[in-house]
């Protein structure tokens, strides 16, 4: 039986649509690779069913299988998607021929674009800049960068060609790496406070440098914060709770804090000037 909380991810969709251009769906926040692939494909499908404007749909189907990342990609192409996106396949480890056969199953199986997740912190390896020009190659057109190594960053944008889309997977780096080149940023902390990466956005885009500068050091202050809760999807759903959006709760093993250290948390942000009711 498939548990999602619709209303629940329509009041995360609305809270946010005015902030964004776009949705990275499944990915580390969205609890994809906790999902079964009939919880993935309908949470995709309530998500493109219930925005109300244009926006990129970026599905993330990274998965252990081949079998299961090609029937997901399949699926969000048919439904609706702009792009494709997969970490490289996890637990055990790959040589890179069997990391670039994944890919060009990925490839060959839609008509997206197809992109690269580089997340070594939860996928145990990282991609290497080598490896990432021989995925080009083969028809990968970009990367979401998660490694939070500005010189992956940089080795990534002088290996590749120059039409290969490399973008930043974090809001910690944001000012240093739109200094050297980035453009898109999917940033986990859009889901819970979109205003402030959004404002950033906006001065970096501006060249208001010294607001910058303030902006990212605060955010870095509230990521911390964030981890503290103990998982960092933890604390979305717990700072989204304490702005009072209805964001249901992460999925088991993980559970909520105690209502101690969920005040501990309303206070820190609110010394931050975080908006908090």
């Amino acid at each position: 039986m498939v548990r999602l909380d619709s209303d629940a991810l329509r009041e995360i969709l609305d809270f946010i649509y005015n902030y964004i251009d776009g949705l990275f769906v499944c990915g580390t926040y969205g609890s994809g690779p906790m999902m079964s692939v009939e919880e993935r494909k309908r949470t995709v499908e309530e998500i493109i069913n219930n925005i109300p404007g244009r926006l990129e749909i970026i599905v993330h189907v990274g998965a252990t299988s081949t079998q299961f990342a090609v029937d997901l990609a399949r699926h969000a192409q048919d439904i609706g998607a702009t792009r494709i996106a997969s970490v490289p396949p996890y637990y055990y480890r790959y040589r890179d021929e069997y990391i670039i056969e994944y890919f060009t199953n990925l490839v060959n199986a839609v008509d997206l674009p197809v992109y690269l997740y580089n997340n070594p912190n939860t996928v145990g390896y990282a991609i290497s800049p080598q490896l990432l020009s021989k995925l080009e190659k083969i028809g990968v057109k970009g990367v979401k960068d998660s490694s939070f190594d500005v010189l992956s960053f940089i080795n990534y944008r002088r290996t590749c060609s120059g039409d290969f889309d490399v973008v930043a997977g974090t809001e910690a780096l944001m000012l240093p790496l739109y200094v050297l080149g980035a453009r898109a940023f999917i940033a986990g902390m859009s889901n819970y406070l979109p205003e402030l990466i959004k404002e950033l956005f906006n001065c970096l885009k501006e060249g208001k440098w010294g607001d910058a500068e303030k902006l990212q050091y605060k955010i870095v202050e509230i990521r911390e914060i964030v981890h503290s809760a103990g998982a960092s999807i933890v604390g979305v759903h717990t700072i989204l709770n304490l702005r009072g959006i209805k964001s249901g709760y992460p999925k088991s093993p993980f559970k909520m804090p105690s209502s101690e250290k969920i005040e501990e948390i309303r206070s820190k942000l609110i010394e931050l000037n975080v908006n908090i009711p």
